[in-house]
């Protein structure tokens, strides 16, 4: 359905996409992913037309309608109501709305007229009209809102009213009601809180058409695609399946790659030995530089790029505490000047060694509570009691407000050091955090986001807290950043007071819930799952009435029959994949141990049988090759099998 064929861009002597060649098609749900500045809304923003290509073209069928979520507002909708904007979210609508009322305004200044051509047309646009479904926008307006977050009280305030987050959920809303043919969302999740990224995946799980994902979240990743798009170092790679069966099928390929650079260096190695030998003999100088000849010509193998985030962060055991780490008694709480109560005698207590994740809707009071629990906010009621040696330490949604952009990353470490804390131990820790060497001299201002928050790190650490209270930590990590961090909170020895909009991240590092709600919290004593599990019992409805058993109906019961034969049959097509993708593995294992040999062999003084090695060789090299060419395609037959 759209075609990049021979795509070139870049800016300058960076280039994003060189020579890429791919198709989207039809009903395909993608996953592109990359690292930060590899390309990805280039991809987007040539699709949708708003940057040319320096090379190559992109087919698209006639008429194809794109919706994409764009980070910015324009200043000129600022005025205009929330669900107003919302729905206004289809041209083709909006024109015939506009030519409609046209249409009937003269029809109602000559209410006599008869002209066919005006009513003729005025039947065409209210069909059109009727076809986008112009008559329910308002309603799926009001229920996408309502589902990102919005009170029904907020509708009819103007977009310039809210923060940029909440436009940015109008903006989504809006482009989600469109429903187009192609929907590109980049970075959806960003804005969002925890149960409207939970609305946002049951949504799209319900759109039929063709979708592009661009995403840190594994969650709606895993959740929603089917095929990923890897783009690295101008190169965009297609895997036929979601973002957990790119990272093993990388590794994979990744392994045989490995392996086959590791025999192309040890036959390279030998040939070159065999070559020096040659050289010195006359009789075999002519044999030593065809073979010199076909080494220059040997192609080298490239590796793929090691998907781990570099630098790792290594947390020292906190100071020893004793069983409670913080309780809130009776706290009430109000900002200045507002009239909403955010919380009324509310009680929590936490233990050591807890691991809360705070969930709900943004403005139950996430933050408020975090901020309270650290003292940074003073509530007008009860008080906040800190446990016995509990030392809190803080990261917040601003983290790079804790820095002086002038300042170098070794500086700003050394200042928050404890009193007691090994002045030349600074350089090992900014290291383990990924400022190795030099890097410890870089100026905060020159930092990207992941490393101004890897030093916000460092800089708790080297005070390190045994109460760490995290806002929102992953708001400027990558993937593989996440998954780093959310490791060091998993062997973390103290309490962890966290909020956060990534859900598999949440999963991973929580062994209890805290649940905001409008009527006070509420604590679950098990990990996420085990939360969503609680509230679906809490939300069903009552058991009603055992009906009387009815004669099973014939024809679905066919149906049901011919569904589990198809599966049977996926099943096996997908068990005979596998196998013959582990047979050709198997196969070019032995091949590399046998060449391996020979080559050994090869580059010892020769012998008599040196001539009959030579010949093995080739032979073996060959078979080599085209094993290889049979687990390349024995690769994509399975990938066409998962991808059904």
């Amino acid at each position: 359905m759209i075609d990049f064929l021979n795509i070139y861009k870049g800016y300058g002597e960076q280039v994003l996409l060189n020579n890429v060649s791919f198709r989207i098609n039809s009903g395909d749900r993608v996953g592109v992913v990359g690292a930060n500045g590899a390309g990805k809304s280039t991809l987007f923003a040539i699709i949708t037309g708003e940057l040319e290509p320096d090379g190559g073209s992109v087919n698209t069928p006639k008429d194809l309608r794109i919706g994409c979520l764009h980070q910015n507002l324009d200043a000129d909708v600022l005025d205009i109501p929330l669900v107003e904007y919302t729905a206004d979210a289809i041209d083709e609508l909006r024109d015939a709305a506009k030519e409609l009322k046209h249409i009937e305004h003269v029809m109602a200044e000559n209410p006599d007229s008869s002209d066919e051509r005006l009513l003729r047309r005025h039947g065409e646009l209210q069909s059109l009209f009727e076809q986008l479904g112009g008559y329910q926008l308002k309603s799926d307006a009001e229920a996408a809102l309502s589902g990102l977050g919005f009170k029904s009280d907020d509708f009819n305030k103007p977009l310039k009213s809210f923060s940029g987050g909440w436009r940015m959920r109008a903006a989504l809303a809006r482009v989600l009601i469109a429903r187009p043919d192609v929907l590109l969302l980049d970075e959806p999740s960003n804005y969002l809180d925890i149960p409207a990224v939970e609305w946002l995946c049951r949504f799209l799980k319900g759109y039929n058409g063709t979708l592009m994902l661009i995403s840190h979240d594994r969650f709606l990743l895993n959740r929603l695609t089917n095929v990923t798009l890897e783009v690295n170092k101008g190169s965009v790679t297609r895997y036929a399946g979601n973002y957990d069966y790119y990272r093993k099928e990388r590794a994979r390929a990744s392994a045989v790659l490995d392996a086959q650079y590791q025999n192309q260096v040890r036959k390279k190695e030998q040939m070159q030995r065999t070559i020096d030998r040659f050289r010195a003999k006359s009789t075999k100088a002519a044999l030593a530089k065809s073979m010199q000849k076909a080494l220059d010509r040997m192609e080298d193998v490239v590796l793929m790029d090691d998907l781990a985030s570099k630098g790792t962060l290594r947390l020292p055991d906190p100071p020893h505490a004793g069983t409670e780490a913080a309780r809130l008694e009776k706290i009430t709480f109000a900002y200045p000047g507002s009239q909403r109560t955010i919380f009324k005698d509310l009680e929590l207590e936490i233990a050591c060694g807890d691991k809360l994740a705070f969930v709900g809707y943004n403005g139950m009071g996430k933050t408020t509570l975090l901020k309270l629990l650290i003292g940074k906010l003073q509530p007008q009621a009860g008080r906040v009691v800190l446990g016995h040696h509990i030392v809190p330490g803080y990261l917040a949604q601003e983290f790079a407000d804790l820095l002086v952009m002038e300042n170098t990353v070794y500086d700003t470490v050394k200042a928050a050091c404890a009193p007691d804390f090994p002045i030349n131990n600074i350089p090992a820790v900014l290291g383990s955090f990924g400022f190795p060497g030099d890097n410890a001299y870089k100026p905060c201002s020159v930092l990207s986001g992941g490393e101004k928050i890897r030093l916000c790190f460092a800089r708790i650490f080297v005070n390190p807290p045994n109460l760490l209270i995290l806002d929102e930590p992953t708001t400027h990590l990558d993937i593989a950043g996440r998954e780093i961090l959310q490791e060091v909170l998993q062997n973390y020895k103290g309490t962890l007071c966290l909020v956060s909009h990534d859900i598999e991240f949440v999963r991973n590092t929580a062994s209890a819930v805290i649940a905001m709600r409008d009527q006070g919290v509420k604590k679950y004593f098990g990990n996420y799952d085990y939360f969503l599990e609680k509230v679906a019992q809490e939300n069903a409805p009552a058991p009603a009435a055992a009906k009387p058993v009815e004669k099973s109906d014939n024809n679905a019961k066919a149906r049901r029959q011919e569904r589990a034969r198809q599966r049977q049959q996926l099943y096996a097509e997908k068990r005979a994949a596998e196998k013959a993708v582990a047979d050709w593995e198997k196969r070019i294992e032995k091949l590399d141990a046998r060449q391996n040999e020979l080559l050994e062999k090869l580059a010892m003084p020769p012998g008599a049988d040196f001539g009959e090695l030579m010949r093995e060789s080739a032979i073996v090299q060959e078979k080599l090759e085209n094993a290889t060419a049979e687990w390349e395609k024995a690769m994509l037959a399975l990938e066409a099998v998962v991808a059904e």
